[in-house]
């Protein structure tokens, strides 16, 4: 296997393992949120019932993490896959 090839094997790789990371911690966010707040994570879209002060604070919590999150997940899974292809 060529070098270009382990390195698009290993991009694929990191990019896989961010977006389930992501999924998951949408999913784990949007739970915390309605166990603590008692209702669904606020959307934005036209809902008069949403405080505009609830939907900022949802969206940086849901940026942050998921950036975070994003970030560690596409070094691991990269450096995962380095790992095995070095084998």
């Amino acid at each position: 296997m060529n070098d270009r090839t382990q390195e698009l094997l290993v991009k694929g790789a990191g990019t896989v393992t961010a977006l389930a990371a992501a999924w998951l911690v949408q999913r784990a966010i949007s739970a915390v949120w309605k166990a603590v707040r008692g209702h669904d994570l606020p959307t934005g879209k036209d809902d008069a019932d949403e405080a505009v002060g609830e939907v900022v604070a949802a969206a940086v919590v849901t940026g942050a993490l998921g950036a975070l999150v994003r970030v560690l997940a596409t070094r691991g899974g990269a450096k995962a896959a380095r790992r095995i292809l070095a084998r």
